[in-house]
């Protein structure tokens, strides 16, 4: 699965990654360093121009709310979406034909902890990236949501929201020490065919949905600084011996 995560790359690198149109400072403020992502927060989401094909980044809540849903917060938040049941979930199923996105991100977190440690023992908190530390991402669904009608005032307005889910898979042999699930990370040379509005058929895109190699993945470690939401900064990553040690 995936709960939390950063994206604390310089916005150059992204927006050559990711050949983004990138046009003003409004756009470039979205890609301020965070350290510690989390469910309902407003992420930064990659889809494409479906008149220019151009490659554009957004803000998205965290947590998928399907357009058919009649309030907000009737459930839990959807921020994952398992791969396999894409094209039987209702709630993913339109998405996965016509509303795919991609999720920046350079890590995310993983919680692990033994088994039989007792009811008070501490999970060790691990932070998943690129050997490199360079940025990849996360193979997305998005929705749009729009709310009742405000007839309050001159004319009448609605409350949109756009929202987005990160789709998982199970996870390869070595992510499998910690969880057994994992974000799908996208091939650079897949981010076209993922965005791309024209392709419908979906059965052309679930080669995609498999976890990444072995070798693209490491992971550490880190401070349980990073399991209160509110602290967002550099010590979420740093490393440290692990609690069971």
């Amino acid at each position: 699965m995936c709960g939390r995560f950063t994206l604390r790359t310089p916005p150059t690198l992204l927006i050559a990654h990711f050949d983004l149109d990138v046009q003003s400072q409004r756009q470039l403020a979205m890609f301020e360093p965070r350290y510690n992502i989390a469910p309902t927060q407003e992420i930064v989401v990659i889809r494409t121009d479906p008149i220019d094909a151009h490659r554009t980044a957004t803000l998205m809540r965290w947590g998928l709310v399907p357009s058919w849903a009649k309030e907000l917060g009737g459930g839990p938040p959807q921020i994952n979406a398992r791969a396999e049941t894409l094209n039987d979930k209702p709630m993913f199923r339109t998405a996965f034909r016509r509303r795919r996105c991609l999720i920046p991100a350079d890590g995310f977190y993983e919680w692990h902890g033994f088994e039989n440690s007792g009811p008070k023992s501490k999970k060790q908190p691990y932070y998943i990236h690129r050997a490199d530390n360079q940025p990849f991402a996360f193979a997305g669904l998005w929705e749009s949501w729009n709310g009742p009608a405000n007839t309050a005032g001159s004319g009448e307005s609605r409350l949109v929201i756009e929202s987005c889910t990160i789709v998982t898979t199970a996870a390869n042999k070595r992510l499998s020490e910690l969880h057994d699930r994992m974000p799908v990370v996208l091939a650079t040379r897949d981010y076209t065919s993922w965005l791309d509005p024209r392709i419908e058929d979906t059965a052309t895109l679930t080669h995609l949905l498999t976890p990444c190699g072995e070798d693209e993945l490491t992971f550490e470690p880190v401070s349980t600084h990073v399991n209160r939401v509110a602290n967002d900064d550099a010590r979420c990553i740093a490393g440290q011996r692990s609690l069971f040690d």
